[in-house]
C-alpha cells in the first residue's frame, strides 16, 4: 500500500469513528436526525478541516473527497437507529473517541509529512487532527471536553504518538510503519490512561509566600 494510500484509508477510518462518536453525543442531547448528522459530521471532519487549513492544503480534504460527507450521515443515521440498544453510551463514547484519536494523529503526522513541514509543525498537526474534532463536538454538545478531563491523558497521547512517529522515521522505519507505530503509541497512553489511570501530575495551588 502506498503512502498516499495509508493516509487516505487513516482519514476515512478516523472520520467514521468520529463521526460515531458525535452521533452518540447527539443521542446524550436528545437531538433529532438533523441534530445527529450535523454533530456526526463536525466531529468527523473538524480535524483534519483545521488541519488543511492551516497547511494551505486547497481543496481541504472532505472536498476532494465528498464521500466522506455520505459517511458521517451514514453513521449518524446507523446512531441513531440503534443508540437505545447500548448499556453505556458514555463508555461507548470514550473508547470511540480513543480508537478515532489513534487513527487521526498518525493521519494528521502523515499529511503534514507529505507537505513537508519540519518536525514541529509536524507534531502539531497530528495533535490537532487528532483533538480539535472531538473538542468541537463536546463544546457544540454541551458536554465536558475530554481533552480537557482532569488527570486523563488524551493531548499527552496525541503528542506521544506524533513524536513516536518523527522518532521512528528518524531510525530508519519505513514511513507506512512509523505512523501505524505512532497510532500504537497513542492507542497505548489512552486506554492506559482510562484502565490503569496513567496520569500526569496536576497543579496544584500553595499559599503565597510572604
Amino acid at each position: 500500500m502506498s503512502i498516499g494510500a495509508l493516509i487516505a484509508l487513516l482519514d476515512h477510518a478516523s472520520v467514521l469513528v468520529f463521526a460515531l462518536t458525535g452521533a452518540l453525543v447527539a443521542s446524550r442531547a436528545q437531538l433529532d436526525l438533523v441534530g445527529f448528522v450535523f454533530l456526526a459530521t463536525l466531529t468527523g471532519i473538524g480535524g483534519g478541516t483545521l488541519r488543511d487549513l492551516v497547511l494551505g492544503r486547497a481543496p481541504v480534504f472532505w472536498v476532494e473527497r465528498p464521500e466522506l460527507l455520505l459517511l458521517t450521515a451514514g453513521a449518524a443515521a446507523a446512531v441513531f437507529l440503534t443508540a437505545h440498544l447500548l448499556e453505556s453510551r458514555y463508555r461507548a463514547i470514550l473508547w470511540l473517541d480513543t480508537f478515532a484519536l489513534a487513527v487521526a494523529v498518525p493521519a494528521g503526522v502523515g499529511v503534514a509529512l507529505e507537505a513537508g513541514v519540519g518536525p514541529v509543525v509536524t507534531v502539531l498537526m497530528g495533535v490537532m487532527t487528532g483533538t480539535f474534532g472531538g473538542l468541537m463536538r463536546d463544546v457544540v454538545g454541551n458536554e465536558m471536553p475530554l481533552v480537557l478531563k482532569q488527570r486523563e491523558l488524551y493531548v499527552t497521547a496525541a503528542f506521544g504518538g506524533a513524536v513516536a512517529a518523527l522518532l521512528l522515521l528518524t531510525l530508519g522505519s519505513p514511513r507506512g510503519w512509523a505512523l501505524i507505530g505512532g497510532g500504537a503509541v497513542v492507542l497505548l497512553l489512552r486506554a492506559g490512561s482510562m484502565v490503569f489511570g496513567w496520569r500526569l501530575p496536576v497543579y496544584k495551588a500553595r499559599p503565597p509566600r510572604r
